[in-house]
């Protein structure tokens, strides 16, 4: 057990990694203990406390009790992952007369963290109250001490939470996070550019759109459904299996097939016809479907990766109360329904079908917000993974992207 403000030598050797460059980007996801939902999953999944000393894993609360939240709440989110007709940061303000700074400013886990790994590790101020990473990367923080221990007095709205989704290994009781959305790998495809339907990773593949295909550059979200394309899988990865994986890409990428590796930008390459195929979330290709009805999600026929991201607290948060309110407001199934009907991603509240319907009766029977089960079948949840295991497929995909 490290001391206070030592840091795991294991985990040390993961932070350097990230000191100079980027490694691997975009949400970077794993989903505990395989998929748990099925056809219905919207009817049955329907004072600041600073709590740990750098490095260390003590993270009790300092304050218990339901705490009144004001002042200023400072929130970190990846793009496209809040809701704006109607606002709904605006609608929380209304609600709770907090004042809200809300940045889009989270790109990948990787590149936030070595941005703030430093001041972190110092206990000072990061600009952010609350922060959605991936899985990954909140295992990575709560291992650390990094983060609040969440007062949930304050958060009574945390037993809408679906079942599946109430203790993560990582985070045994959610004591540490809450999940935000959850979501698919797939590919976004441009149906009025592609010869014929995209159905596989063979087809992302096609010399017919060399140069015109990108690939999320994180190792689980890019590699996932390499990995089943070969028959392998994310479940059980292997230094062999994950090799391969790299090897087909490196293959690829020398080639010139691959436009590029991407973190959460690949939407403008899309949008301007630079890429006709793309790795992609399924909650992005549903927005960006708005403006151009010919983009598709397909889950390739092998199978893909599903992924969460995550509300947390860093603890050099300025104002917990604040973003424990902000957690208990999203989580009332009203509010949720109406930042889901925009974001169109899995929920992550249960028995949502009903406030689902008062907002808009179509997103209820939308495949990308509740999949069918044949598309639930072929998702594969990544084995939580070894800091030795870490590092490894890391520097594999590192190696290919020039990350």
């Amino acid at each position: 057990m490290p001391r206070k403000n030592e840091i795991d030598p294991r985990l040390q050797a993961l932070i350097n990694q990230t000191t100079s460059r980027r490694r691997f980007l975009g949400r970077g996801a794993l989903v505990l203990g395989g998929v748990a939902m099925g056809p219905t999953l919207l009817a049955a999944c329907g004072s600041s406390s600073k709590t740990a000393t750098g490095g260390s894993t003590d993270t009790s609360a300092e304050t218990t009790g339901t705490q009144i939240a004001t002042g200023n709440l400072r929130i970190s989110n990846w793009p496209l992952y809040i809701g704006t007709d109607p606002s709904t940061v605006a609608a929380f303000q209304t609600a709770t007369g907090l004042t809200v700074d809300y940045q889009e400013n989270y790109n990948d886990n990787e590149e936030w963290f070595a941005k703030n790994k430093d001041p972190l590790s110092r206990k000072q101020d990061i600009g952010a109250d609350l922060v959605v990473p991936s899985e990954f990367m909140v295992a990575r923080l709560i291992a650390l001490g990094w983060l609040s221990k969440l007062n949930d007095a304050n958060i009574p709205n945390k037993g809408n939470i679906r079942t599946d989704l109430l203790n993560a290994d990582y985070d045994p009781g959610r004591q540490q996070s809450l999940p935000w959305m959850s979501g698919m790998v797939g590919l976004a495809v441009n149906t009025s550019a592609v010869t014929k339907p995209v159905t596989s990773i063979d087809d992302l593949f096609d010399p017919a759109y060399k140069g015109k295909v990108s690939m999320l550059a994180d190792v689980r979200d890019g590699l996932g459904m390499v990995l089943l394309s070969q028959g392998n899988s994310p479940a059980d990865p292997t230094s062999e299996s994950m090799q391969q994986a790299v090897d087909l890409v490196k293959e690829q990428k020398d080639k010139g097939q691959i436009r590029r590796f991407t973190g959460n930008d690949y939407s403008d390459d899309l949008t301007s016809g630079n890429v006709v195929i793309a790795q992609a979330y399924s909650g992005d290709v549903a927005q960006l479907q708005l403006d151009n009805p010919n983009l598709q999600f397909v889950v390739p026929d092998a199978g893909t990766s599903s992924f969460s991201d995550n509300m947390v607290i860093p603890y050099t948060t300025k104002n917990q109360p604040a973003a424990e309110a902000w957690m208990n407001w999203i989580y009332d199934r009203d509010n949720y329904a109406q930042l889901l009907a925009q974001v169109q991603y899995i929920p992550v509240l249960s028995d949502m079908a009903d406030a689902l319907e008062k907002v808009d009766p179509t997103v209820a029977s939308n495949p990308l917000i509740n999949p069918p089960q044949s598309t639930l079948d072929k998702l594969v949840a990544w084995k939580t993974l070894t800091d030795a295991q870490e590092q490894e497929y890391a520097q594999l995909m590192t190696d290919v992207t020039g990350g």
